[in-house]
């Protein structure tokens, strides 16, 4: 029974943080503008991610395993907004037509 609710559990998370990723993918792919491509992008990558390791860890129960994913997890939650913000900044000091894109945004 506990193994069969494990199980359950296990395939909610994947479900759902697949789920989120798609999102991301679909917000990637709709947004003309490249800042809220990198939006899109950063918030549901780790949403995604985080429920992704935790049902591997939910899978692969108290182990070393689980430990090591959920160090990857949090090293990829400090990771990911600066990477984010880096592809931001990048794009603000090289795109030309930075003000013109924010013009048709705005209206």
């Amino acid at each position: 029974m506990a193994e069969t609710l494990r199980f359950l559990l296990c395939a909610l998370l994947l479900v759902v943080g697949l789920a989120v990723e798609a999102t991301a993918v679909l917000g990637v792919h709709r947004f003309g503008y490249d800042l809220n491509r990198i939006h899109a992008a950063g918030m549901c990558d780790s949403l995604g991610l985080l429920l992704i390791m935790l049902s591997c860890s939910v899978y692969a129960g108290i182990s070393a395993t689980s430990a090591k994913l959920l160090t990857a997890m949090v090293f990829q939650w400090i990771t990911s907004p600066v990477s984010g913000h880096l592809v931001g900044r990048l794009i603000y000091e090289t795109d030309a037509d930075l003000a013109r894109e924010a013009t048709i945004w705005k209206s």
